[in-house]
């Protein structure tokens, strides 16, 4: 790869990695990318941007970004994804090179690299195709949104609108020797806590405390090990309390609180048992909080599968294509499943089995996230040689 194609991918992914675009916000990333789609000669009719995901729980500034490209020697059509959408943890972030790792310079920001450096590597592979005119099978990008809340641009991505590809390829997370060949399930749950709000000072024993039926409940999934990493009868899962809202006074016995929880494992049956305890946890908590009339807490569970785990056999074509464009790239295949979920995930699900590679990101959603750019490189490369057939 030489130096000036080393330059533009790493401008490339420091101005995506600036651009703010938290889920549901990511209308100046896309245009970032469509921008400089055009700029390189893409036609018109060949960029596509859709409607923000139905069924969202959040509204949505723009869909999905799409870019097909006819193929100039036959083939079975390409498709070659990420998402675009960071964490919130991410917002305002300013990457800055130290060393071979480009960082955050806030530290108490995350850099975004997850799913921006992704965003680059398929950005940099279809500028190189337009402006080279490089021979190639027929082609598809796809910069999925919202994918960090329930992975919805993956879920409802137009199927027509993406050629029906035969090969699909994410680049997300890790080294990009990394080969992921199946994910985990998750489920989540909003879990609605209804009280007595009564005075805090003057008459606190009037009052049923919904923090009080929160923090048993939750006290309770800690004491039986059903919260963190789960490890039961040889089944493996997590689950995690992420968010609780509830509470503006404290002289006040909280009358409402809303927690959100989830549940992942790749055995579907123990996903559900890890659910149901966490089910029975908040209902078991709710009955022991009354007050002096002996009215009692209530819980309302609502809850949904955001995506099934999936599993590719090992001579998918996708998972064998993917090991040999690594393995042209000097590296390796190391073959991994995932406890996260992937856009991969509702693609497999829906019809396009899906093979997710890396690009160098490390220590995704935390404030010590960092790019490793010879990872990444080695992915740009990987892309071109798969987007080109060269593998």
């Amino acid at each position: 790869m030489s130096t000036s194609f080393i330059k533009n991918a790493e401008s490339l992914v420091m101005g995506l990695l600036a651009t703010a675009g938290i889920s549901g916000r990511e209308g100046d990333v896309v245009q970032f990318i469509s921008r400089r789609l055009r700029q390189a000669g893409a036609p018109a009719d060949a960029i596509h941007i859709d409607r923000p995901p139905p069924s969202s729980p959040i509204q949505g500034e723009t869909g999905n970004l799409v870019l097909r490209l006819p193929g100039t020697q036959p083939g079975k059509r390409r498709l070659l994804l990420a998402h675009v959408d960071t964490v919130p943890l991410c917002h305002g972030a300013r990457p800055i090179r130290r060393g071979r790792y480009i960082v955050p310079a806030d530290k108490r920001t995350g850099l975004g690299a997850d799913d921006r450096a992704g965003a680059a590597v398929l950005l940099w592979v279809a500028l190189e195709m337009l402006r080279h005119k490089l021979p190639h099978p027929p082609l598809c990008f796809l910069w999925t949104v919202q994918e960090e809340i329930g992975l919805y641009g993956a879920r409802y991505a137009r199927l027509g609108l993406l050629g029906r590809p035969q090969l699909a390829f994410n680049f997300d997370g890790g080294a990009a020797d990394k080969v992921t060949i199946g994910a985990t399930g998750g489920y989540r749950m909003q879990i609605h806590i209804r009280g007595v709000a009564s005075h805090a000072g003057v008459g606190p024993e009037k009052g049923v405390s919904a923090v009080t039926v929160a923090a048993l409940a939750i006290a309770q999934l800690h004491r039986e090990g059903w919260h963190g990493r789960i490890e039961k009868g040889g089944r493996q899962g997590t689950s995690n309390v992420g968010v609780i809202r509830g509470g503006e006074a404290t002289n006040v016995v909280t009358p409402e609180v809303e927690v959100r929880a989830e549940a992942r494992s790749h055995d579907p049956a123990f996903r559900r048992k890890i659910v149901h305890a966490i089910e029975q946890a908040f209902r078991q908590a709710a009955g022991e909080v009354r007050n002096v009339a002996g009215v009692r807490g209530r819980v309302r569970i609502e809850g949904a599968l955001d995506y099934e785990s999936f599993r590719l056999s090992n001579d998918e074509p996708c998972v064998t294509v993917a090991e040999a464009a690594v393995r042209r790239c000097d590296a390796q295949p190391v073959r991994a499943v995932s406890d996260g979920g992937l856009d991969a995930n509702w693609l497999t699900a829906r019809g396009i089995p899906t093979v997710s590679l890396g690009c160098g990101q490390e220590n995704g959603h935390t404030v010590s996230e960092r790019l490793d750019l010879a990872e990444f490189r080695r992915a740009c490369r990987i892309a071109l040689c798969l987007a080109t057939g060269g593998e």
